[in-house]
């Protein structure tokens, strides 16, 4: 079965996005801490690895991790050697146009995706878990592996992983091929029109959406601690709280506090603000799009005694019931 004029030219643009990837970084460690406001970052290349890599080594030290040197690890030897063959294996078959072949390339490159992604979790469990007994700095009962992909707490570091460009490249191009892979097939041939478009849209959307980091979380009442005050969260109509463009939230007894937070930490870039919304607190507000309110008749954990509301209805209601004064965000923040 020959290839379409289009799927030609995706295994095209798959090899050239392969071929690019050698030579841009695969792959990003983000470290941020109070102590570095400006941020760490770990490049991981096909050959080799960048960023900070020598200050990383020297907090590594301390806490008894392994140093980091490319030499240490054969994948910088071998990497660019299977990146190419992927490259011109996919150009082969666009050059070809032979639908068994393309099949071949799509399942083959999935499982070194699947293979990669094995060994990279290998590399930080390693790295994270065998730590020097003898090390300055020992947490008992502490590991430092970094996440596979996302966010997570490390003491007072915060670790970021995410594909870097060249790993965008990776991806774009195995979407590619799977487009080709399923495009070809004889059910997409019947359905495509009717069902499979459809549902593969809405797959790909939901995939999307599920994935990103940068959205409201609900803490756990009585557990989580507000992130400049301290103290235990415990009423949800007050909570508040920011998310950064790395995804991590930082969680707040009351929008004070998270104000006072953002105006004592101007290194974190913040995605979005967020604030409970007070009729129904499960749902929460970007505070530039809420309706805010200064009560001294209902009073809030830290003091602030702001609520907010999501809808108009509910915010007049409410001023016919108890004095209070409409503010905005950007007034909080003077």
């Amino acid at each position: 079965m020959k290839l379409t004029t289009l799927s030609r030219v995706l295994l095209f643009v798959a090899a050239a996005l392969l071929g690019s990837s050698i030579f841009v970084a695969i792959w990003r460690i983000e470290l941020e801490a109070p102590q570095y406001p400006e941020g760490l970052n770990l490049l991981i290349y096909a050959n080799k690895l960048g960023g900070n890599v020598e200050i990383i080594n020297g907090l590594n030290h301390y806490i008894g991790m392994q140093t980091l040197h490319a030499e240490n690890f054969i994948e910088f030897t071998i990497l660019p050697y299977i990146i190419g063959f992927f490259a011109a294996f996919s150009l082969l078959a666009a050059i070809i146009a032979n639908k068994k072949i393309a099949n071949i390339l799509f399942f083959s490159f999935v499982a070194f995706g699947i293979i990669a992604m094995i060994d990279f979790y290998r590399w930080n469990y390693n790295y994270g878990h065998n730590l020097d007994p003898n090390a300055a700095i020992i947490v008992p009962g502490m590991a430092y592996q970094p996440p596979l992909i996302g966010y997570k707490q490390l003491l007072n570091f915060g670790a970021f992983s995410i594909p870097d460009i060249g790993g965008w490249f990776f991806i774009t191009a195995g979407l590619f091929m799977l487009t080709v892979f399923v495009t070809g097939t004889k059910f997409w041939a019947k359905k495509m029109t009717k069902n499979v478009v459809p549902l593969v849209v809405f797959g790909f959307i939901s995939l999307l959406t599920s994935c990103t980091t940068d959205g409201p979380k609900q803490p756990k009442l009585h557990h989580t601690n507000c992130d400049f005050c301290k103290m235990t969260i415990a009423n949800e109509k007050f909570i508040a709280q920011c998310v950064t463009d790395k995804g991590r939230v930082y969680y707040f007894d009351d929008i004070a506090c998270m104000v006072r937070f953002k105006s004592e930490n101007t290194a974190f870039s913040i995605a979005n603000f967020y604030i409970a919304d007070f009729k129904n607190p499960t749902k929460y507000l970007k505070v530039s799009e809420a309706i805010l309110f200064k009560n001294e008749e209902i009073k809030s954990p830290m003091g602030g005694n702001i609520i907010a509301f999501s809808k108009q209805t509910d915010a007049e209601e409410f001023i016919q019931k108890h004095a209070a004064t409409k503010i905005s965000w950007e007034e909080l923040n003077k």
